[in-house]
């Protein structure tokens, strides 16, 4: 099992595959302001110690897999070899087919989602730039997690987690367009009261957190609701039965 620096090394040199990281960023983000003055030999030994770990693994030369490149370390594979950039394709992928093909929408944003395991860079999220990026990672994860609920919707209610939705809506009130989709999956499934009461408890939150009003949006939806504008859908309720 690798340690925390050495991981926190192959995630530094893994979130910028083929561009060298200087050794004093990678320095700063191991040690800080407690940086020793032996930093870059220490530096050295953890970036030994992850060569022969990735050898070992891939079969490849550690040297190879990670050179040594003027004024710092570079890793050498390719960007779609790394979890965090196939992910952020998928979801790039994804949004943009969220209107015009929304069960393909759907296929490669589960495909995306399915990717994580946890919180980003759970195990080496101490220095500041693996922070950054973890935050980074984490706002693109809600972000493909809306696309998907948007592209559920578009074919079909039961595809979608209102259990899931709500509870997410509920641990980020600033995000109105969880809140939304919520409102409008309740709606589409009958439940408009319940619709309704999700802008009455996302309007209080954001009064009492941040201090602001919904936006124009959320507004919005909330007046359709309550107009049951039939540019929502119809609600289950109110839908024929199949023969």
């Amino acid at each position: 099992m690798a340690s925390k620096r050495v991981s926190a090394v192959l995630a530094l040199l893994a979130l910028s595959p083929g561009q060298p990281v200087p050794f004093d960023q990678l320095v700063d983000e191991l040690w800080g302001d407690g940086r020793m003055a032996n930093a870059k030999n220490a530096l050295q030994a953890n970036v030994t110690r992850l060569r022969k770990l990735l050898a070992s693994i891939t079969g490849r030369q550690g040297g190879d897999l990670i050179q040594t490149v003027g004024g710092g370390y570079v890793l050498d594979v390719p960007r779609e070899s790394v979890d965090a950039h196939r992910f952020l394709a998928l979801a790039d992928r994804g949004a943009a087919l969220v209107g015009p093909d929304a069960p393909q929408a759907v296929e490669v944003l589960e495909q995306g989602l399915g990717m994580w395991r946890g919180a980003a860079l759970m195990d080496v999220s101490e220095g500041f730039r693996c922070r950054t990026e973890a935050a980074h990672l984490d706002e693109r994860r809600l972000t493909a997690y809306e696309d998907l609920v948007t592209a559920k919707l578009a074919v079909g209610l039961e595809r979608v987690s209102v259990p899931e939705l709500r509870q997410l809506a509920a641990e980020h009130p600033g995000r109105e367009r969880l809140s939304e989709l919520l409102m409008l999956a309740l709606y589409r499934d009958g439940r408009q009261t319940e619709a309704l009461r999700v802008f009455h408890d996302a309007r209080r939150r954001l009064a009492d957190d941040l201090g602001l009003e919904p936006g124009r949006s959320l507004h919005e939806i909330y007046q359709a609701i309550l107009k049951q504008d039939d540019a929502l859908g119809r609600p289950r309720r109110f839908l024929a039965p199949v023969a």
